[in-house]
């Protein structure tokens, strides 16, 4: 991985964060919100690992549109599991502060990479 990437970083840590919370949801037998979380939240760094090959811009673009959206839905799960008395409470400093980190990285980068394409036209 490359270091000096700080989204490659932060949603690389994230993915370990939600694997660890997730797993204690799966301890409480909430096995569908685990699940659910489980996927989009570790989809975020793989979409971004993958956005790091890209076939073109656009192809970048799209990846990193990927992610977003995949953070999107995991913050979605995320704040359920806050509100309910029925799930234990994320940790804002290892899952929410950093995934609203993740999600203003995606959001500068993919308007710098637009930005590129409505340049070139």
């Amino acid at each position: 991985m490359n270091n000096n990437n700080p989204l490659l970083q932060k949603s690389f840590q994230f993915s370990i964060d939600i694997i660890d919370y997730t797993e204690k949801l799966s301890e409480l037998k909430k096995y569908i919100m685990a699940n659910q979380l489980f996927r989009s939240g570790t989809a975020v760094g793989a979409m971004v690992r993958e956005a790091q090959s890209p076939e073109s811009l656009n192809d970048f673009i799209h990846k990193l549109k990927v992610a977003a959206k995949e953070a999107e839905e995991s913050k979605y799960w995320l704040e359920l599991a806050e509100r309910s008395i029925h799930y234990p409470s994320p940790s804002k400093e290892r899952l929410i502060n950093p995934l609203t980190e993740v999600q203003k990285l995606l959001s500068s980068i993919l308007r710098t990479a637009k930005n590129k394409i409505q340049n070139k036209n």
